[in-house]
């Protein structure tokens, strides 16, 4: 009985009997041949029956056949043999599913009509809420009655009547009289044997009392200034000395007989007179 459904076999070109011949009298076996040629069994048993149809592609099929023909030591040529109308052909894709036109169309606007309400339902109440609160603050500002406000009532600005005077019991209240143009402000003068210092530059000080304790001992800063009662110091050393004036009621002391480099070692009376330090 003929069909004409039957597919029909391809002639054999003969290279599959010569494979596995030359397997058999190599003694290997078709999972021995797979493993060297690291392919899979299926594949080798499938070159030795010539089922290129199982195989793929022409250029897989002869790549395959060269190699295996290699491997037994047979020329390669044979695989030049195979008959391309054997080979497998590669199918048509056909797409399983098929959508109308008028789906498509109608699965498009839906998802646009879901990201449509999606985007209201949290546009709107954010604006709900944004509204009631400037809502809010439009009405505490009317009630306030502020003087920009064109709907607030303004007050007439015409007195109606005689404006009452409450009576306080407190006494009345203490003004400072303010300075006269012509007062001149009391400027301080120190006393004759006060003894002050001015820095006009970095320098270090070691003032002593007349007991023989340490007042101060630092470094003192350009611009600074330091102020003693008469009778407190009892001896001074200036380092840069050039840099400090010494004044002795407000006049500057000459300095120049108690320095020796730029240091400066003097002594000082209870009356505030600068002596040199006896060595």
């Amino acid at each position: 009985m003929s069909s004409s459904n039957q597919t029909v076999p391809a002639p054999s070109s003969g290279v599959g009997e010569r494979l596995r011949a030359a397997r058999e009298q190599a003694g290997l076996s078709v999972a021995d041949v797979a493993g060297r040629l690291r392919m899979q069994v299926r594949v080798v048993e499938a070159l030795e029956a010539e089922n290129w149809s199982r195989l793929g592609a022409q250029v897989f099929v002869r790549g395959q056949l060269r190699s295996y023909l290699r491997l037994l030591g047979l020329p390669e040529v044979l695989a030049d043999n195979v008959p391309d109308a054997t080979l497998a052909q590669t199918p048509a894709l056909t797409p399983r599913t098929y959508t109308p036109p008028m789906q498509r169309m109608l699965d498009k606007a839906m998802g646009r009509a879901v990201y449509v309400v999606i985007t209201a339902l949290i546009v709107v109440p954010v604006w709900v809420a944004t509204r009631t609160h400037v809502g809010s603050v439009d009405d505490v500002t009317a009630s306030l009655g502020l003087a920009n406000d064109p709907a607030a009532p303004q007050p007439d600005a015409r007195p109606q009547g005689p404006t009452p005077v409450t009576a306080s019991l407190a006494g009345p209240s203490k003004r400072t009289p303010a300075a006269r143009a012509d007062e001149t402000p009391v400027v301080e003068t120190p006393a004759a044997s006060e003894l002050t210092l001015r820095f006009n530059g970095d320098s270090w000080m070691e003032i002593n009392g007349r007991d023989g304790r340490q007042i101060e001992h630092a470094l003192v800063r350009a611009g600074q200034e330091r102020r003693f009662e008469s009778g407190e110091v009892g001896r001074v050393v200036l380092g840069n000395a050039g840099a400090v004036d010494v004044l002795r009621g407000g006049d500057v002391q000459d300095l120049s007989g108690f320095q020796r480099a730029s240091v400066a070692r003097f002594t000082v009376s209870s009356d505030g007179a600068l002596a040199p330090i006896s060595e």
